[in-house]
């Protein structure tokens, strides 16, 4: 099977290099094609606080894309997980997703805080953050998941 997939947009602004943490004070532009979209794609979305934003690893060579288990960030104390059992970039599909601020909307341009996507990206997709799809019962994650985010935003 094959999917093909088009932006809807691109990440203006904010971080030229992918480096890991401190993303919480990057702010950039979602710009939405306006080839594809009239203005009014972006109605009512100024009424949420965050969205969730979908995008493509486009930097990452192929060649270095992980299919088995990997130390995230090859950190030697942290243990050997599988790429599924982490978030790193160099996934099977170099597919993203993050959740950021929505601090504007202007038209089709969608200025946002604490996107970990840098300037150029393409994005797939923008949906806002509602609470009800967010995870519901305990949340359970591994020790090394706290040192990883420590510093991430």
């Amino acid at each position: 099977m094959s999917i093909s997939v088009e932006p809807v947009g691109q990440v203006i602004g904010g971080r030229t290099e992918p480096y890991n943490d401190h993303w919480a004070p990057e702010t950039a532009i979602i710009r939405i094609r306006s080839d594809r979209f009239t203005a009014d794609a972006t109605a009512g979305l100024s009424d949420f606080s965050h969205l969730e934003v979908v995008y493509f690893f486009d930097r990452v060579d192929p060649d270095t894309i992980e299919y088995g288990a990997r130390r995230p960030r090859g950190n030697p104390d942290w243990p050997l997980v599988g790429i599924f059992a982490q978030r790193g970039r160099q996934r099977p599909n170099r597919i993203g997703v993050s959740r950021c601020n929505l601090l504007a909307v202007n038209g089709l341009d969608l200025v946002v805080g604490g996107l970990d996507a840098i300037d150029g990206t393409p994005v797939l997709d923008v949906k806002p953050y509602m609470a009800g799809f967010g995870p519901r019962g305990d949340l359970r994650e591994p020790a090394w998941v706290e040192d990883l985010m420590r510093d991430y935003y």
